[in-house]
């Protein structure tokens, strides 16, 4: 077994992407991830922990880690290379915070870690990553599609912050940085009724897909639909641009929301867990 980290995107990705690729819909949080990294490496502010673990030459496990964000795992088809990127990890003084990947990977992760360095690990978030080929047709909110403009930068604020807090519990990132890369690249989508209702994101590029991000409406704008239709509208939109798949994930805590996607079209591929780890 070997392990070898990278400290070139590209070059790590010529590697890892064949691999990554066998199954797509699960790993689309690591090809994305690899994508920005190649393409907008300004938008992280550290050196990434980038690395694979191999066996007789063949790829077994994928590992990234942009800090401050959790370590993101490859599905493996050998726990103990997980474990290798544990010790590795372990070897070079790394801080994680949390792990994020597949199940069976998540938990092999968090206890390999956690016997090293005597921590405790807690499930912080358990999700389902979905993939969608084609829309259904759902019954129309009203309102329409907008592209979200500099002028909607106070709202996308609050929203942002909203979304976080609600989702993860804190703000995790920088806030306005987020709101203007994503306004740069014409990104982020707003449901428009009478008002302003709610709110999805174009994520990060695979090969083939693209992930879809932060769908959330306020409070006193849920259970009539808006939501949904946003969200259909915009994966009928990135479809029609040429994207073979569109990808999300939720939280499973949240059974609304998952059966709200499936009805858009939406199909479970994996289910992933978040651990996260307390001294």
């Amino acid at each position: 077994m070997k392990l070898q980290r990278f400290e070139n995107a590209s070059e790590f990705y010529e590697r890892v992407k064949d691999y990554l690729l066998n199954q797509e819909a699960m790993h689309n949080l690591l090809l994305g991830i690899a994508d920005t990294l190649i393409h907008h490496p300004e938008r992280y502010k550290f050196q990434p922990y980038l690395a694979l673990v191999e066996i007789d030459r063949n790829i077994v496990a994928v590992a990234i880690r942009t800090p401050p964000y959790d370590l993101v795992l490859s599905q493996s088809k050998n726990l103990d290379a997980v474990k290798a990127i544990a010790q590795d990890l372990y070897l070079i003084s790394a801080s994680i915070s949390a792990v994020n990947a597949p199940i069976i990977e998540s938990e092999a992760f968090a206890q390999a870690w956690c016997s090293l360095t005597g921590q405790s690990y807690q499930l912080k978030m358990a999700m389902r990553a979905f993939q969608l080929e084609q829309v259904h047709h759902i019954s129309q909110a009203p309102g329409y599609l907008r592209l979200a403009t500099n002028s909607d930068q106070e709202l996308l604020l609050r929203w942002f912050e909203a979304f976080c807090l609600e989702a993860v519990g804190k703000v995790e990132s920088d806030p306005q940085a987020w709101i203007n890369h994503h306004l740069q690249q014409q990104a982020v989508y707003l449901w428009q009724d009478e008002v302003t209702v709610s709110m999805a994101s174009r994520g990060q590029l695979t090969p083939h897909g693209v992930r879809i991000n932060l769908v959330y409406t306020p409070p006193e704008y849920r259970g009539k639909g808006y939501a949904s239709a946003c969200l259909a509208e915009l994966s009928q939109k990135l479809l029609d641009q040429g994207h073979k798949y569109c990808f999300l994930f939720t939280d499973l805590a949240n059974p609304t929301t998952n059966h709200i996607y499936q009805l858009i079209g939406y199909r479970p591929v994996a289910d992933w867990h978040n651990y996260c780890f307390i001294s």
